[in-house]
Order: C-alpha cells, then sequence, then structure tokens
C-alpha cells in the first residue's frame, strides 16, 4: 500500500487539501507534501441547521487565532465554500496553483478498493453502491466528493478508504460463519475501519523501534470515541476488530462492540423494539454512555476516583475487552513486538493504559509507570528496557495519511 514515505514534492504543485465529510460536518486541513507542514485546519459543524459553526485555524508561521463563524450554513456545499474563503483569508486559496489534488477520506471501499483510488464516475458510482453496508457515512463521503469536484472540477481528487488497509485479511478472518450464498449476495463479511490510523500507526511503531515495518509484528489499539484494534504483522493486517459495520469489537463511547447477536432478537420479541430502535440502542446508547452515562474517558476515571461504582464497572468492563483482544490477536501473531496505544484515549489516557497491561507480563508486556504517566505529542515507548515486548505511545495522523497517500499516487 502507498504510505507517506517517498511522498516528498518535488518541484510542481505540493499541497494537498485533505476532505473529512461527515453527514452535518466537514473536516478539513490543508498540507504541503514538500516537508508535510499543515497549512491550515478548519472543521465546520451543525450543517443545515441555524446554529452552523466554521472554526478555521490558520498554521503557517507559527500558527495564528482561530477564527469563528457562526449562523446558518445550508448545505455541504455551503459549508466547503466558506472553508475556500477562509483558506483564501489566508491566501491559501482553493484556486491556488500550489494545489495539487483534493484527498477525500471515504469510510467504506469494500473489497474493490484496495489502494487510494483517482476518483473517476465509475469509482463514484461504486462507492454509491456500496451506501447499504455503510448507510451512515459514505453518502456524506459522496456528497463532498461532488461538492469538491463541483469547485474544482480541473483537479485530481482522490479517495483514501478506512477499509482498504484491512483487506488483506486472510479470508478466515474475513469470513462470517454464515451460509455462503447469503453473505456473498449482501457483502456480508469482515470490513474493518480505521484502517488509515492503524496504517499509520503500525509503521510508526515500526520506526520508533529502529526495524522494517516487514519486520516487525504490532497490535494497535486506536482508542477514541470510536475504538478497533488490529493485528499487523510486517506491515499486514491480518486482523481487526470492527466487522460489517464500525459496531463489531472493543466497548466505545457510545457503541455496545461485541454482543451476543440473539440480544437483538430478544429486544424485538420481548421489549417490542424495532430494528432502527436496536439499531439506535446498540451505536448511538450503548457502550461508556449506556453503562455509565458518560463517553469522556477523562469524566469517567474523575468519577472513577470519587468511588462511583457505576463509573467504575464501566471503566473495567472498558479494559476487559482490551485485554481479550491483546491475548487474542497475541495468538493470532505468534510473536508481538510491540503494543501501540493511540487516537484520543489510547495517547492521553494514562490508566487506561496502565490498566490494559496489567496482569500480562506472561505475555511480556509491562508499562513503566513513570513513562506512563509522562504527556507528550511525540511517538515514545512506555515500556522498561527489559519488557520482552515494547509498549508505546504513537500519536495517530490520519490526515498526514491521506495527504501523503492522495500524494504519491498523483505525482507518480
Amino acid at each position: 500500500m502507498t504510505t507517506t514515505e517517498g511522498a516528498a514534492a518535488g518541484t510542481g504543485p505540493s499541497r494537498v487539501l485533505v476532505l473529512n465529510s461527515g453527514s452535518s460536518s466537514v473536516k478539513y486541513q490543508l498540507l504541503d507534501m514538500r516537508d508535510h507542514s499543515r497549512l491550515a485546519s478548519g472543521l465546520v459543524e451543525r450543517i443545515g441547521e441555524e446554529t452552523s459553526r466554521l472554526v478555521h485555524t490558520p498554521l503557517t508561521g507559527g500558527g495564528g487565532e482561530p477564527r469563528e463563524r457562526t449562523g446558518r450554513i445550508a448545505d455541504h456545499e455551503a459549508a466547503l465554500k466558506a472553508a475556500a474563503d477562509e483558506l483564501a483569508a489566508d491566501g491559501l486559496g482553493l484556486d491556488s496553483p500550489e494545489l495539487a489534488a483534493i484527498g477525500h477520506r471515504v469510510v467504506h471501499g469494500g473489497l474493490r478498493f484496495t489502494e487510494p483510488t483517482v476518483i473517476t464516475d465509475e469509482v463514484l458510482k461504486e462507492i454509491e453502491r456500496l451506501v447499504p453496508v455503510a448507510p451512515l457515512h459514505n453518502p456524506a463521503n459522496i456528497t463532498g466528493i461532488r461538492t469538491a469536484q463541483a469547485l474544482r472540477p480541473d483537479l485530481p481528487q482522490v479517495a483514501v478508504f478506512d477499509t482498504a488497509f484491512h483487506t488483506t485479511m486472510p479470508e478466515y478472518a474475513a469470513r462470517y460463519a454464515i451460509d455462503v450464498e447469503t453473505a456473498d449476495a449482501h457483502r456480508i463479511r469482515r470490513y474493518g475501519f480505521h484502517g488509515t490510523s492503524h496504517a499509520y500507526v503500525s509503521r510508526k511503531t515500526a520506526e520508533l523501534l529502529g526495524r522494517a515495518p516487514q519486520d516487525v509484528n504490532v497490535i494497535v489499539l486506536h482508542l477514541g470515541n470510536g475504538a478497533s484494534a488490529s493485528a499487523v504483522a510486517g506491515g499486514r493486517c491480518v486482523e481487526t476488530s470492527m466487522g460489517l459495520t464500525p459496531l463489531e469489537g472493543l466497548v466505545m463511547g457510545t457503541r455496545s462492540g461485541d454482543i451476543d447477536p440473539a440480544v437483538t432478537f430478544h429486544l424485538k420479541r420481548v421489549a417490542g423494539m424495532s430494528a432502527d430502535e436496536i439499531d439506535v440502542l446498540l451505536n448511538k446508547k450503548s457502550g461508556l454512555v449506556g453503562l455509565c452515562g458518560d463517553n469522556d474517558m477523562r469524566e469517567i476515571r474523575r468519577r472513577v476516583d470519587e468511588g462511583d461504582e457505576r463509573a467504575a464497572l464501566a471503566f473495567d468492563i472498558y479494559v476487559h475487552r482490551l485485554k481479550k483482544y491483546i491475548g487474542a490477536y497475541s495468538a493470532v501473531l505468534g510473536r508481538v513486538d510491540a503494543v501501540v496505544f493511540t487516537a484520543g484515549v489510547g495517547e492521553n489516557s494514562a490508566p487506561v493504559r496502565e490498566a490494559a497491561i496489567a496482569g500480562l507480563e506472561e505475555l511480556g508486556l509491562v508499562v513503566d509507570a513513570d513513562l506512563n504517566a509522562v504527556r507528550s505529542g511525540a511517538p515514545r515507548l512506555i515500556s522498561p528496557d527489559y519488557a520482552r515486548v515494547a509498549v508505546a505511545v504513537v500519536p495517530t495522523d490520519e490526515e498526514l495519511e491521506i495527504a501523503g497517500q492522495t500524494f504519491a499516487l498523483i505525482d507518480n
């Protein structure tokens, strides 16, 4: 798979605009691939509401103060135009000859898209055909792509897929044990998500260890409001926790993670809940928020420290699931060189890291309390020198990964 390595710019245009379009939001970053520097970033949220909000932050020359505007932004086209106006105010407009491409985060690429892909009409049609397996994500991604195409029809637009990194999983890991004909007819299999993060972090972990990615086996724990684990053998994903959708796997902020499928039948029969109601329950009212009413790990830890039993149980369930996946992926990989924590919770919650590794000494895993307590934005080891398996914290950078993959593709 194309990576950010080797994506140094030559003498031509070197800027890449990265767009992450959600159902009611657009996140963006402008990067210069000559030195991987960030020129600007921003967020447009609550699109279509009277209380729409845009926050734009210029990052050149040591950074600048965020600029905020509020008021109705009708749709994604208006949101992207507003972002373009903010960029233009900093001399970074979308009409700049320095802009080489626009890279789009696309959540679901199915089995067809295993690499970053220049967006054509046929590619867009295939992304649309995948909407049934990603109804919450792909439609918003498509809207962002079409809007950007309308604003800069002459510019290469590249899709970078969350699922692509996981397409290297062997068939026995990707298949569910259900009727093959039914599964194939409806594209039911394990796809995995957060792929750009897992790709970036696993590669950076190898760098931290001073080894080549193909020589390292890594367990990556991407712990944000959405959370996923992956087993990466020699730079290739061989197992991941999310499945057909981002619901499977670890306990998350509002998602249940692994659950007996029969729970859904039980809720329908006994509680009279509809499929849509169960969907909302498992995706938006479960996980940490369902267990204790909070999905912010900082608040949960504060409550734990004050003796709150519900918060303590939620924390213990969260950590127990992490331990199960670390153990399972250790078995899948056979040899583990590092366990790495990333994303909001993984990078910032020392108690989560400590608790997840505690008791796993027989697997070669130990955390040094002093190293674990250090707050830093840099990749770092938190295990003692004598540990058989490294434990690391590596900040993720999905925007840089998307920009790097985009630029490497169009610069070839």
